[in-house]
């Protein structure tokens, strides 16, 4: 999931829903924290409420001075500044009567301002002052006409420290409920991301056994959402074998067609004596062998795109062998190759290359001949190599003439068997493969050919 490289599928579904859980789980904090702020805030506007009707029932019932509203059950009301406190002002008369509780001290509570508070069905006004020592209060208010007594302004007011305190609480606790749901929801996520994309993994997985030969076709039970790339994928794939089983035949069947007028170009230049049939015949054989090159490169340029081939250069290196050493009786061929080596490629392309190089190399060798085969470091993913080394103990070739023998045509001794095109062909066919041949001096003191050749990368 957290490959270097173009985001993943995984990555982006992890991702966005990590941050919709994060984003979902902070509004959803921030909802339930002002619920239970107003919850907690319409708790205290009860209480003073029940602290307010009681006074409002004793100013009521009170016919003298001896039923005193002071004597409400709490003590908080008696404590200098405790943050609750109670008001009644008389306010038909000037200046206005006040009787207060005793934790008001000297101090008087304020009127709340019409455009801050709010009225309800019975009258009452609440909203939020500041009060003694600038402390914010929460304040419930009620104007009363007590007949023959008079009218009154009746005030309850409690510190709002308390709700202030049980939000704080409340929201540390549900942000550390948040944050283990979070840290849950996300191990949650990354595993249904990793089942849910299991079907993906299984047919990259059946993709590359494809390439790299290990199978025919995707094969497996996949859902319903990925199963039509499954099939479009087998059938793009036996499209492709079909294409190359085209072009082989098409190829062979110009190179038949072709074969037969050039053999009777020749055999009828042959039987003149002339200086025109010798010219005839010169220029068929030219013929014959371009020919017979450009065939073998769309033949290798062909099969080196085709799905799915590889060879084992174990098995091959050892069969040549044993065929060069009846060829070459008076050489000495070595061959070292590792068994779990595979070369992506058709396997007839690898005897093709391999085959040349070693030919050559008996052809110009004085005893003894050399063929190494070894993997490349990786550049990662599945672009492997293996090198292959064929060394002879032959005069070598001069480093300003090897370029020119990778040249078709290019025959640097006619005193060896040959048209030229070994080394052109071999080349060739390893840059189709994304290859590349290139000579130097061998430590036996004759050429080296070192063929650069894809492998499939070892699990």
């Amino acid at each position: 999931m957290w490959r270097r490289g173009p985001p993943s599928i995984a990555r982006r579904l992890f991702l966005s829903s990590a941050a919709a859980c994060v984003v979902v789980l902070t509004v959803a904090g921030l909802v339930l924290t002002a619920l239970y702020r107003d919850n907690a805030q319409a708790a205290l506007d009860d209480q003073l409420g029940v602290y307010l009707r009681a006074l409002v029932a004793d100013i009521a019932m009170s016919r003298d001075e001896s039923n005193d509203a002071s004597q409400l059950a709490e003590p908080q009301f008696d404590l200098p500044f405790s943050g609750w406190y109670w008001q009644i002002t008389r306010i038909d008369i000037s200046p206005p009567e006040i009787r207060a509780s005793r934790s008001l001290f000297a101090s008087r509570l304020p009127r709340l301002k019409e455009s801050d508070a709010d009225r309800d069905q019975d009258g009452r006004r609440r909203g939020n002052v500041t009060g003694p020592g600038d402390k914010p209060l929460r304040m419930l208010e009620r104007e009363i006409n007590a007949g023959d007594q008079g009218r009154f302004l009746v005030q309850v007011a409690a510190t709002t420290q308390s709700v202030d305190r049980q939000v704080r609480e409340f929201a540390v606790d549900l942000g550390f409920t948040f944050l283990i749901l979070a840290l849950l929801l996300v191990a949650a996520m990354a595993l249904q991301v990793r089942f849910g994309l299991r079907p993906l993994r299984r047919l990259r997985r059946g993709v590359v056994a494809v390439r790299r030969g290990q199978a025919e076709a995707v094969s497996g039970a996949f859902p319903q959402e990925v199963a039509p790339l499954a099939e479009e994928l087998n059938l793009l794939i036996a499209a492709n074998r079909e294409i190359v089983e085209r072009a082989r035949i098409q190829v062979g069947n110009l190179a038949h067609a072709l074969k037969t007028p050039l053999s009777v170009i020749v055999n009828e230049a042959d039987a003149e004596d002339s200086a025109l049939a010798r010219k005839v015949s010169e220029q068929a054989e030219v013929m014959r062998d371009q020919v017979k090159f450009y065939l073998d490169r769309a033949r290798a340029a062909t099969r080196a795109r085709a799905i799915g081939a590889s060879a084992d250069p174990a098995a091959a290196l050892a069969g040549m062998a044993r065929a060069f050493a009846k060829i070459y009786p008076g050489i000495e061929l070595k061959v070292d190759c590792p068994p779990n080596l595979r070369f992506r490629g058709e396997g007839q392309d690898f005897d093709d290359m391999a085959g040349n190089l070693i030919d050559n190399a008996c052809k110009w060798a004085r005893g003894a001949a050399r063929v190494a085969a070894e993997p490349l470091a990786s550049g990662g993913g599945d672009r492997a190599f293996f090198r292959l080394t064929i060394d002879d103990d032959g005069p070598g070739l001069p480093a300003d003439r090897r370029e020119e023998a990778l040249r078709r045509g290019q025959r640097l001794d006619e005193s060896k068997p040959g048209s030229g095109l070994g080394l052109a062909i071999v080349s060739d066919l390893a840059a189709a493969y994304g290859g590349r041949l290139e000579l130097s001096d061998s430590p036996l003191g004759g050429l080296r050919a070192v063929l650069i050749l894809p492998a499939l990368p070892r699990d």
